[in-house]
């Protein structure tokens, strides 16, 4: 019968139990959500489309989603996902041009990401909802 080897001590993969969560771990983790979350409400942006093409009772139906308030929920997630994902697709475009890559500029970008895209998220909302009349001025 052969000899059974010892088990050879091997080092541990770099994983959450071993690194301190960050705030660019986190950027990364929603960047690749927000790239899936756009595809589906694109695809859902496109049916919309599409109803308002094949008739009034479609599009009726379809808008009574919308207008619902878990709908419009919804859209408001998509348009924060819309958002925060062009956001930061301009904070890696600013890395590949070998800037903002010390540890600090890269919290800061990172912050920075999520900050501007809730603030700009509100504002296009703020900007649609005043446009419709439903917010006063």
């Amino acid at each position: 019968m052969a000899d059974a080897k010892p088990a050879v001590d091997r080092p541990l993969s770099p994983h959450l139990s071993i690194y301190r969560f960050q705030i660019n771990m986190l950027m990364s983790i929603l960047h690749r959500i927000t790239g899936a979350a756009n595809y589906f409400g694109s695809a859902f942006l496109a049916a919309w489309l599409l109803s308002a093409a094949v008739g009034r009772k479609e599009y009726d139906s379809l808008n009574a989603l919308l207008t619902h308030p878990i709908g419009m929920l919804l859209v408001f997630g998509y348009t924060w996902s819309v958002i925060h994902h062009m956001v930061g697709g301009v904070r890696h475009l600013i890395w590949d041009t070998g800037r903002g890559l010390t540890i600090g500029q890269v919290n800061s970008l990172s912050w920075l990401t999520l900050t501007l895209s809730l603030a700009l998220t509100c504002l296009v909302w703020a900007v649609g909802l005043i446009s419709r009349g439903v917010i006063a001025l």
